[in-house]
């Protein structure tokens, strides 16, 4: 379910926990830039973190009410301390099932393991304004490229046996059912934040539909990945907007110019590698 995908000792993680309380649900790391050096002879650690409730974590992990820290746990992560909550774990575990049924319906009959894992890590991304300034543009591709081994690891188990898709192992592809029954059983799986959104871009005004007979209409609809990816961005957009406002009130307006800075150097070497 969590992959050890980082490199950084043990040892180092423990300091940087005995920095918080014990009664810890969950802590994990991600990216190449969990810590790092603030100089080149120092040995003070810079970390990015964020502390979330647990109540809240499982409704983000079951509901995708921001998709937020359900978005980060979706792809490979290092586990670094986690306590025998068993809801929390079954909640882990149908967020990975709900980014694969996601993928699903945004993708083709027929595709390869990196397209499923490119469309899986890019889900938290649909609608966040910082991708259009701010971010590089190759940000889901360099997240999934170096690490499929991973992204096979954490989502070989749920494939394996889902009834839906027949996965070809050793070829590295797969094949869903795309026919509206088999649609509808999928956005029937859907989180409910994410079905709430669809039925809200859906619904005309007045009619009032509940939210099963408008994901039926989806089903048979021949844009059905474009609608799911219209309700993906109507979560995430404003989620990014929020946290990004957060960030410049957290971490003062000075380190938010510079972080900026920083996202935005990364975003145009992407665009020179892109068209070179």
């Amino acid at each position: 379910m969590a992959l050890q995908a980082l490199q950084s000792s043990g040892v180092a993680f423990r300091k940087i926990l005995s920095h918080f309380p014990e009664e810890l649900s969950l802590a994990f790391a991600y990216g190449s830039g969990v810590y790092r050096q603030v100089g080149p002879s120092s040995d003070q650690k810079l970390i990015k973190y964020g502390v979330i409730s647990t109540n809240i974590l499982i409704e983000d992990l079951l509901n995708w009410n921001s998709l937020y820290v359900a978005g980060r746990l979706q792809k490979p992560v290092k586990i670094i301390a986690m306590n025998e909550n068993v809801a929390l774990r079954s909640a882990l575990d149908k967020n990975l099932k709900s980014a694969v049924t996601t993928a699903f319906l945004m993708l083709p009959e027929s595709f390869s393991e990196e397209d499923l894992f490119i469309e899986i890590a890019g889900l938290s991304y649909s609608g966040d304004f910082r991708m259009v300034v701010g971010e590089d543009k190759t940000k889901v591709l360099n997240i999934v490229k170096p690490n499929i081994a991973h992204f096979r690891e954490l989502y070989g188990n749920i494939l394996q046996e889902n009834p839906q898709v027949v996965y070809k192992i050793q070829q590295g592809r797969l094949e869903i059912d795309k026919s509206p029954e088999g649609q509808f059983t999928q956005l029937m799986t859907l989180p409910k934040t994410l079905q709430q959104q669809i039925n809200h871009i859906m619904d005309p005004p007045g009619k009032n539909r509940d939210v099963e007979e408008t994901l039926l209409q989806v089903a048979h609809d021949p844009d059905c990945g474009e609608v799911v990816r219209l309700g993906l961005s109507a979560i995430v957009r404003p989620s990014s907007m929020k946290q990004s406002t957060k960030g410049i009130f957290t971490a003062g307006v000075k380190k938010s110019v510079v972080y900026s800075s920083l996202k935005l150097h990364k975003m145009w070497k992407g665009w020179l590698r892109k068209t070179s």
